[in-house]
């Protein structure tokens, strides 16, 4: 994690602190079954509670000698509670904290990421509900198509981030998965409803079938899924810069009084943020090949996932989280110009209205096999050309306006048809 991205709503359930905190709630819920079933006195449990707590840096101190993190926590916590502290870890092996502690951070990661969908979510319906008459061109190849509106793009934007929001409540469950089953996994020395009451008591549900480890596929979901989301905001960004082009300049990014956008050209007015966006979204998706390696342990297990996963999962939930906060602002402050959409749909005489001509010409008694040689011989003629006008030219043809009056061709230029379908869209979505 670096400091330049991590919010700290994210960033403080991934510190030091955190994980120990998570570890400390794990081994106190173990302790707590284990009353329950008659297996630690009332007053040591009550000393545990009163008593238990952990400094990092005495950790780290610990760790330094007998080089094993989750002993030199122990030990840690021992130095508080005393010896109230010979109930605490029993039956257990290290990968029980661990995996639970960790099962933890990633049902809060991503309770917090829902969260920052949700406000992108709202801030797209928004937008797409602002500009549902707004038209524009729709492009293909990246060439002219035929009108669309602004709405229409922003709602295939809204309809993917909802999908994410499906995918994010799964994944809220393939995450929450705790194990107490100690060493191999076979409860040898441990009872299975000590794991059952620990994970009821952490809002967790024990796993199927660990081993001494938790199935990574869990955590290759996770990253995946993660991966997808970022995935999905670069889509929105690409876009976004696509459209900001100096020759197309449909919308923008909001420029903040006082910000500069280049050290030699003060007129610049660049995307920073869309391309933060993705920029991010590819170190997101280079996680996904770690993810997916970590899942072919040794046997029963070996650690050679632990140390990808103390870089990559926080890495990856800090680095979602800031983009989903990014993508809200850019979308919240947009400047969409309205004026400039049309400009752009009209050049060379509207050209992008050759497939309506088309039909009209067919409809009206030419074989579509001379009406589409008239139209896209006016259509060429006009495009790339200085002053090039396709309605001009269609209306100078003695062709076209013996098949078409001038009320007839003056409709093949309308948008309403390009728009009167478009309330099933509305209507799914809910703008």
């Amino acid at each position: 994690m670096i400091e330049r991205y991590t919010l700290p709503e994210m960033g403080d359930l991934w510190s030091e602190e955190a994980k120990f905190r998570s570890w400390l709630e794990v081994e106190i819920a173990a302790c707590q079954a284990n009353a329950e079933l008659g297996r630690v006195p009332a007053e040591a449990m009550a000393a545990i509670r009163e008593k238990a707590a952990f400094e990092v840096p005495r950790i780290l101190e610990i760790e330094a000698e007998v080089r094993h993190d989750v002993i030199a926590f122990l030990t840690n916590v021992n130095e508080h509670v005393g010896d109230a502290g010979r109930y605490i870890h029993v039956g257990m092996t290290s990968s029980d904290v661990l995996d639970t502690g960790l099962a933890l951070q990633l049902k809060a990661s991503v309770a917090v990421l829902r969260t920052e969908l949700e406000a992108l979510a709202g801030a797209l319906r928004q937008l797409a509900r602002a500009h549902k008459d707004t038209v524009m061109i729709g492009r293909s190849h990246a060439i002219h198509g035929e009108p669309i509106t602004f709405g229409f793009k922003v709602a295939g934007w809204l309809a993917e981030t909802e999908r994410n929001r499906e995918r994010l409540e799964r994944l809220a469950t393939v995450v929450a998965v705790g194990q107490i089953s100690g060493a191999m996994g076979t409860y040898a020395n441990t009872d299975p409803q000590v794991e059952a009451i620990t994970c009821r008591l952490l809002g967790l549900v024990p796993d199927t079938a660990s081993t001494q480890v938790i199935g990574r596929d869990r955590h290759a979901e996770y990253v995946q899924t993660l991966a997808l989301v970022g995935t999905s905001l670069e889509r929105f960004s690409t876009e976004i810069r696509n459209l900001q082009r100096s020759d197309v300049l449909e919308v923008e990014e909001n420029f903040a009084k006082g910000q500069k956008g280049s050290s030699a050209m003060p007129h610049k007015r660049n995307p920073i943020r869309s391309e933060r966006i993705s920029g991010l979204a590819r170190v997101l998706r280079s996680y996904t090949v770690a993810a997916l390696e970590n899942v072919a342990l040794w046997h029963e297990r070996d650690i050679s996932h632990s140390s990808v996963e103390r870089m990559m999962l926080p890495d990856c939930s800090v680095t979602l989280h800031f983009m989903l906060r990014e993508m809200t602002a850019v979308v919240e402050g947009l400047g969409v110009y309205p004026d400039n959409m049309a400009r752009n749909m009209n050049v060379y005489g509207g050209v992008v209205f050759s497939q309506r001509v088309l039909l009209a010409l067919v409809e009206a008694g030419l074989s579509r096999e001379e009406a589409y040689r008239i139209v896209q011989r006016h259509a060429h003629a006009a495009w790339n050309s200085e002053g090039g006008d396709f309605r001009a030219n269609l209306a100078a043809d003695p062709v076209v306006t013996s098949h078409l009056g001038a009320e007839q061709l003056a409709d093949c230029f309308s948008t309403d048809l390009h728009r009167a379908n478009l309330d099933v869209i509305w209507e799914r979505l809910g703008i």
